[in-house]
């Protein structure tokens, strides 16, 4: 359902978008604050439609994929702001839906004390998507030492707590012949810790590459001078 007869009927001031994977929620007003639009339009419909837009004011909660189309609509002259969606809760009038969310958007983003999202540059996306990856990689390893560890308790093999420790006492283990564990406890184990050490590998890589990047950016070097700031 929409609002006006055609694009140059609509005369949309500000534009609230919902966002989805596939499909986006568009609430739309004029200069007076009077709703002119109300679509849904799949991911390559909207970027036709943005694209045909005369510049306005868009307003979108900062989420998945946010960022990246908030950089295209700057690049079609379109004033684009994010907003927490804790920030635009409490404008959604009645029953949550998605309409209703992209109208929450809309008002939201004309308040005057609204506290908006920066808008991610491509090189800081992918300094953020490095840290989540890295991230990961610390979370997989930590359940990789505590399943190791666990197991081990069922064999009556207990070891200190800590990835060190575990590294330190398990090659020993693996080789001793004379404490309890069978011949496919200890294939497994050793299957285990090959994946352990995979991980350390690949936890090195990811610092590497941060290193790397927060050396190339004077911003990083000046916080780097900062006590107990690292990489």
């Amino acid at each position: 359902m929409s609002f006006g007869s055609g694009a140059d009927d609509m005369k949309i001031s500000v534009l609230g978008i919902d966002l989805g994977k596939n499909s986006f929620h568009l609430y739309g007003v004029d200069e007076r604050g009077q709703p002119v639009l109300r679509k849904k339009l799949s991911r390559q419909k909207l970027l036709e439609f943005m694209a045909q837009q005369v510049p306005c004011r868009v307003g979108m909660e900062a989420c998945g994929g946010a960022h990246h189309l908030a950089r295209t609509l700057q690049g079609y002259g379109h004033e684009v702001r994010l907003m927490s969606p804790q920030f635009v809760k409490p404008y959604v009038k009645s029953n949550k839906n998605d309409f209703l969310d992209a109208e929450a958007i809309c008002e939201a983003v004309t308040r005057p004390t609204m506290r908006f999202v920066p808008i991610k540059a491509l090189e800081q996306q992918d300094l953020q998507s490095l840290h989540r990856a890295r991230r990961l990689v610390v979370a997989q390893r930590t359940a990789q030492a505590n399943q190791i560890r666990g197991l081990l308790l069922e064999y009556g093999l207990v070891l200190p707590q800590g990835i060190r420790a575990l590294r330190h006492h398990l090659p020993t283990l693996l080789e001793e012949a004379d404490n309890g564990l069978t011949p496919a406890g200890r294939e497994l184990l050793s299957l285990l810790y090959e994946e352990l050490v995979h991980l350390d590998h690949r936890l090195v890589q990811f610092d590497q590459r941060i290193e790397r990047q927060v050396q190339q950016d004077a911003r990083c070097r000046r916080l780097l001078t900062i006590p107990g700031i690292g990489p």
